[in-house]
């Protein structure tokens, strides 16, 4: 039996198709389910039980004692500045968990993100004796990483633990998530309705229009990586989960162009002023650890990956 926290979201529902697919184990979804966009993420799954979130973290035994715990779920919108809710929702909720398991001897993976990097004035290396430097730049990111430097200093600990900080994760399911889905989605929606893609303008003078940059990883091989650690349970630590490749939005957008076969047609628009000052130029994820703990599978080519998202789920709104 395998909880999911999250279980309704992009990452979250992505996941438990894949343990289905490959009959790892039974799910338990745990998920705030009030939210009725979100639901057909979940059709056709066979799940043996739903548990509000709230309710679950009272009694986490209430369906037996778990063999497996992935806490994806969290509130992962970056312009949120609710800072007791996040403090709530993201970081006292992960410490149950993290208890929980701790006390039941249960292997538990976790979602930490990229965005506690923040402008990645220290780079983006995933060293833990690092951690304390890194200055986030909205109180999401900082909810990610107060639980991320709380989680290193336990000396109770899950038998088997792992942190993930996802950098950009694009495809299929995403479909609920309004202004925070990714560029991918949201571009091809417009090139489809109007023959264009609108991209922010720099404001940094290093940087031409569209040339910012940023580690984009398509969500089938996040799932490749967690379910390689939920199988082999090889060094507990937090990992950067990106590709290490850094690409432009200018390659971004020309890769749905051709995806679609439309020619292109790139309008370089101004950056809205809530994002303006706490926008980040360049990500790129250090991935030696993960392939230093065994992980050696190649990632979807960028190209390749967007083209699969456009033809096999976007254009036919196909859920994963």
């Amino acid at each position: 039996m395998i909880v999911v926290t999250g279980a309704a979201g992009f990452i979250g529902s992505c996941l438990i198709s894949k343990i289905l697919d490959e009959n790892l184990g039974e799910v338990i979804a745990v998920d705030d389910f009030s939210d009725k966009n979100k639901l057909k993420n979940l059709e056709g799954k066979k799940i043996k039980a739903f548990a509000d979130l709230h309710n679950f973290i009272k009694n986490p035994l209430i369906y037996g004692c778990p063999k497996f715990v992935f806490h994806i779920g969290a509130i992962t919108d970056t312009a949120e500045f609710d800072v007791k809710l996040l403090k709530e929702q993201n970081t006292e909720y992960s410490k149950k968990l993290w208890n929980f398991c701790s006390s039941n001897q249960i292997p538990f993976i976790y979602a930490s993100s990229a965005a506690t990097y923040g402008m990645g004035e220290i780079g983006f290396d995933d060293n833990q004796k690092l951690l304390p430097n890194l200055k986030p730049m909205n109180p999401y990111g900082q909810s990610k990483q107060d639980f991320d430097i709380w989680a290193i200093e336990q000396n109770e600990k899950p038998p088997f633990w792992a942190g993930f900080k996802f950098f950009n994760v694009f495809g299929p399911n995403e479909y609920h998530k309004g202004r925070m889905a990714s560029v991918v989605y949201h571009g091809t929606k417009q090139i489809i309705e109007t023959g264009k893609i609108r991209l922010f303008k720099s404001y940094k003078p290093e940087y031409n229009d569209g040339e910012q940059k940023r580690d984009f990883i398509y969500i089938k091989d996040v799932l490749n990586v967690l379910i390689f650690m939920f199988k082999k349970q090889t060094v507990s630590s937090i990992y950067n989960l990106g590709t290490g490749k850094a690409h432009s939005w200018n390659e971004l957008a020309k890769a749905i162009f051709k995806a679609l076969n439309i020619a292109e047609n790139i309008e370089y628009i101004d950056m809205p002023a809530d994002i303006k000052e706490k926008y980040q130029y360049y990500t790129e994820a250090n991935m030696q650890k993960l392939n230093q703990a065994g992980y050696n599978l190649p990632f979807t080519p960028f190209d390749e990956a967007i083209n699969d998202y456009v033809n096999n789920y976007l254009k036919q709104g196909k859920y994963y």
